[in-house]
């Protein structure tokens, strides 16, 4: 979330008002799908049959969200309304799916979203039949979530803020601190989880406030991705979510939704659905280092984050090329959803003649390049060697350091299993 300024509360409130009061909403809701080449040609329809300038350029706008938010939202957003700011953090449906079943896992039958958005969280915990008080500090945001928590009567928001909550007044809390500031060109990242609003030390102490006797009682808060897991205490399972390759955030779990032995884990969604790997009190430790073999493992961000790497290192018999950089070698061919394979061709030092010489020879032209414990960048590289001068085969370039010394090593991906579409570089 990010903390909204005056003067983005009051522009956000002059373009969402329009489609709040009844005509506004019929309007919206008899449009079009939205396509952009149609846009100019609907305003000027819209217009000429009398409709405001502010009414039409607020059912428009709306109308582009919900086509952007057909992403996150699937056919829910045809109905929603949204803000720009609140749709960009939005948690993705089956992201929320997962975090509302958390609560209905662990028996908590009321919930209270704090940071509520747009209502994301509070629609996944409300449609599992939990009762849901969705609040939020911004009157614009708040108004957005009460459209789109209209489906379901067993869930409200209200104007309020997550650090005068009351934990008596729900069992459970969910929790989404505003983990960005507002600057002159839009808004930055807080990297620092005592500069969240509310911090991590006020979500920690809320989270032992609604338990007993001592114990942090049914919490959830996402964090940003970047959160060490040294910030929090033992006793909260910590969990990185990874969507379709992409590190979107770290939840802590207290008290009863934190699953007993578990200190952090990785839950991947990809295309065949969920995957989730822990680190209990068992952990593997660190991998061995050893020289490369015939395939190369590129793990998951998830998976690194949580300190995963000797886990899935046990599960593919594999091994580290340098103890500070996170990629696996194996002589073993495995399908993992919590790494990308790659079979080995080659592998030579780090030289641009030698690299340049090695493309020509084998007809490399469209390359994936990659990177992880080198100063290169795939960017540059790519327009010094100018690949496509070589030929139309494919290669994936792997720059990491292997022994001490900058390497290229030149890979192929594993073929996707049966039904799954593969990445494209």
């Amino acid at each position: 979330m990010v903390a909204p300024t005056s003067d983005d509360a009051a522009a956000a409130m002059r373009g969402i008002e329009p489609v709040l009061q009844p005509s506004g909403w019929a309007l919206l809701n008899a449009l079009p799908p939205y396509e952009e080449k149609e846009a100019l040609r609907v305003s000027t329809r819209l217009r000429e049959a009398g409709h405001s300038p502010e009414l039409v350029s607020a059912v428009l706008t709306q109308s582009r969200l919900r086509a952007r938010a057909a992403e996150k939202f699937g056919e829910f957003a045809s109905t929603m309304l949204f803000t720009p700011h609140g749709l960009e953090q939005a948690t993705r449906l089956p992201v929320a799916a997962l975090h509302a079943e958390r609560f209905q896992r662990a028996g908590v039958a009321s919930v209270a979203d704090l940071g509520c958005g747009i209502g994301g969280d509070s629609m996944a915990m409300a449609a599992l039949g939990l009762d849901v008080q969705a609040v939020d500090r911004d009157p614009v945001t708040v108004a957005v979530a009460t459209v789109n928590l209209r489906p379901f009567p067993n869930a409200s928001a209200r104007l309020g803020r997550a650090e005068g909550h009351d934990p008596r007044d729900t069992e459970g809390i969910w929790l989404d601190p505003a983990r960005r500031a507002p600057a002159r060109d839009g808004s930055r990242r807080l990297h620092d989880p005592e500069e969240y609003e509310p911090p991590l030390s006020a979500v920690l102490d809320l989270a032992r406030r609604l338990g007993r006797d001592g114990a942090a009682g049914p919490l959830g808060a996402k964090l940003g991705p970047g959160i060490d897991r040294d910030a929090l205490p033992d006793d909260v399972e910590v969990q990185w979510l990874s969507f379709h390759g992409q590190v979107l955030e770290a939840t802590a779990w207290c008290g009863p939704l934190a699953r007993e032995g578990i200190a952090s884990s990785a839950v991947l969604i990809g295309r065949d659905g969920a995957h989730r790997l822990d680190r209990g009190a068992d952990s593997a430790g660190d991998p061995a280092v050893g020289p490369l073999a015939d395939h190369l493992y590129e793990p998951d961000g998830a998976v690194i984050r949580a300190g995963l790497i000797g886990e899935l290192a046990a599960r593919i018999d594999g091994r580290t090329l340098d103890p500070t950089i996170a990629y696996l070698t194996s002589e073993r061919r495995v399908t993992t959803p919590f790494a990308k394979g790659y079979a080995v061709r080659d592998v030579m030092p780090f030289g641009l003649k030698r690299l340049t010489s090695y493309l020509r020879e084998h007809r490399l032209g469209v390359l994936e390049i990659k990177k992880r414990g080198t100063a290169v960048e795939p960017d540059e590289l790519r327009r010094k060697l100018r690949p496509r001068r070589f030929g139309e085969e494919r290669a994936t370039l792997i720059l990491t350091r292997i022994d001490g010394e900058q390497s290229v090593v030149v890979a192929s991906p594993h073929a996707a299993p049966p039904g799954e579409e593969p990445d494209r570089p």
